[in-house]
């Protein structure tokens, strides 16, 4: 069988680079090497960014419940909770200190934040399903040749043939090394843990993040959940089995409390190896998520950084695919990507800088404690967190352009996320656009009281009244067919 795409990766980022695809009706195969999704446990939260995508193709309602599931284990069922305002390396940020328009104009999305990981990939391996996209468990990427016209994707004994190969298959990416991506960066210095346990002497543990003498322990919110990290290198063979034994011995190390690890239900182990692709394509091969760049989990970055992937690359490889994308922009995707991940593995960086036990690190550690005690420290740090600084550089004044869209409720009352789960982009407030057009799925005009606005697929400003030429946003990013069908 042939397929416009295969995606090697079903973990979260591979199931929204084949859901985004699917959604405009791309043949997509989405192969993935383990036969059950993994459950272990990893991020716990995801940014705004990330709310924003899933609420931009109809998943809010699948959200609140996730969200509602993990409070209720959490003991707060039932209670509004503002978003939490994040850490920075284990100082934590108070929601009190925050600017008073931190994320008003946002809307809803904003208000989800409490995910597991697995949950996330629930969702997005329902709705990828749901669109059309192929997922086969317990099949491996095994090697691939390309050729200027299309790739060859071998799995184990069977060979498919595809127009294009994503790499999501993690930091350790075989596509990645077969394509010869160049992926430099800096060696890791620490051996993470983080588990679910049954133990007994927990009593004794302290609640929350503690930087000690020794390195750095968390203990809960969830019932049993710790995380250590120790600064004594990288774990010897990562690829072991976590043993009740090294999770005791860890979080004695860290805590000096003398715990007894009876039952390990869920644990991995994790280092600060960041490294970033120079480029996020060679030929008719992409690298989405971690096999694209690797860093600390501190954060959970690394989960909100490959959605972001995935919904800046989906669109416009599907553009591609279909015919209609504009020169260049399928080359774009590592433009505004890169940035963004790179500031991403300099954000990881100095937090594990500032958690060393050592005098000079706990010396700067102190200086940004009393920073983020500010409203203006606690504001940068938050908004950093939560996602609300990325922006891409598209040109104009206008400081939304570039900037995830905010919150806007239309004439009819529909939000403009609505008009965005099909996968179009939006022109809201001026032109005109055939019912032909409007069936190619490339863009929605939508009447509103507001100043003009357009708005990618991927829920990104490309122009606002006022700045700039429409004409010229429109062939930038949906060509020069949807410029003739829309008065402007």
């Amino acid at each position: 069988m042939t397929y416009d795409v295969v995606v090697a990766g079903a973990g979260p980022v591979g199931l929204m680079v084949a859901g985004e695809l699917a959604l405009r009706g791309v043949r997509v195969l989405a192969v993935e090497r383990l036969a059950e999704p993994d459950l272990t446990i990893k991020a716990g939260a995801i940014n705004v960014p990330t709310a924003e995508a899933l609420d931009r193709r109809g998943l809010l309602p699948q959200l609140r419940a996730a969200q509602e599931a993990v409070l209720e284990l959490m003991g707060f069922a039932g209670r509004q909770l503002p978003r939490p305002a994040g850490h920075f390396g284990g100082i934590w940020l108070s929601s009190d200190d925050l600017d008073p328009s931190f994320a008003a104009d946002r809307g809803p999305a904003a208000q989800v934040a409490m995910l597991s990981q697995a949950e996330i990939e629930r969702i997005l391996a329902e709705h990828a399903t749901a669109r059309g996209a192929a997922i086969r468990r317990g099949t491996a990427l095994t090697g691939f040749t390309q050729n200027p016209d299309r790739v060859r994707v071998e799995l184990g004994d069977e060979t498919i043939e595809c127009g294009w190969l994503v790499g999501c298959d993690g930091g350790r990416s075989l596509v990645r090394k077969l394509a010869g991506f160049d992926f430099p960066g800096t060696d890791p210095i620490i051996t993470g843990h983080q588990a679910i346990v049954e133990m007994s002497g927990a009593e004794s543990l302290r609640r929350g993040w503690n930087v000690t003498g020794t390195g750095v322990y968390v203990h809960g919110p969830i019932p049993g959940r710790v995380l250590t990290v120790e600064f004594d290198g990288p774990p010897i063979d990562r690829d072991a089995p976590i043993t009740a034994a090294e999770l005791q011995a860890s979080i004695r190390h860290t805590s000096g409390v003398d715990v007894t690890v009876q039952r390990v239900l869920s644990a991995t182990r994790f280092t600060d190896n960041a490294r970033q692709a120079t480029t996020y394509r060679a030929g008719r091969v992409l690298l989405a998520g971690d096999a694209a760049h690797v860093h600390s989990p501190f954060g959970g970055q690394g989960l909100n950084l490959g959605i972001g992937d995935a919904m800046n690359l989906g669109w416009k490889l599907a553009a591609e695919i279909q015919g209609w994308a504009p020169a260049g922009l399928l080359d774009s995707y590592t433009t505004e990507r890169h940035p963004i991940g790179a500031w991403v593995l300099d954000w990881t960086r100095a937090q594990i800088a500032i958690m060393k036990p050592e005098p000079y690190a706990r010396a700067l550690r102190g200086v940004l404690a009393d920073l983020a005690g500010t409203e203006d420290g606690a504001t940068y740090l938050a908004a950093s967190v939560a996602g609300l600084r990325q922006r891409y550089d598209l040109g104009g004044e206008d400081p939304r352009v570039g900037r995830s869209a905010p919150e806007i409720v239309l004439a009819d009352g529909s939000r403009l996320a609505d008009h965005l789960h099909g996968g179009a982009g939006v022109l809201i407030g001026t032109g005109q656009l055939s019912a032909g057009q409007l069936s190619a799925g490339q863009l929605e005009v939508v009447a509103g009281d507001v100043p003009g606005m357009l708005v990618r697929p991927d829920g990104i400003v490309a122009w606002v009244e006022g700045d700039g030429d429409l004409g010229e946003a429109l062939r930038r990013w949906f060509g020069s067919t949807v410029v003739e069908t829309v008065a402007v």
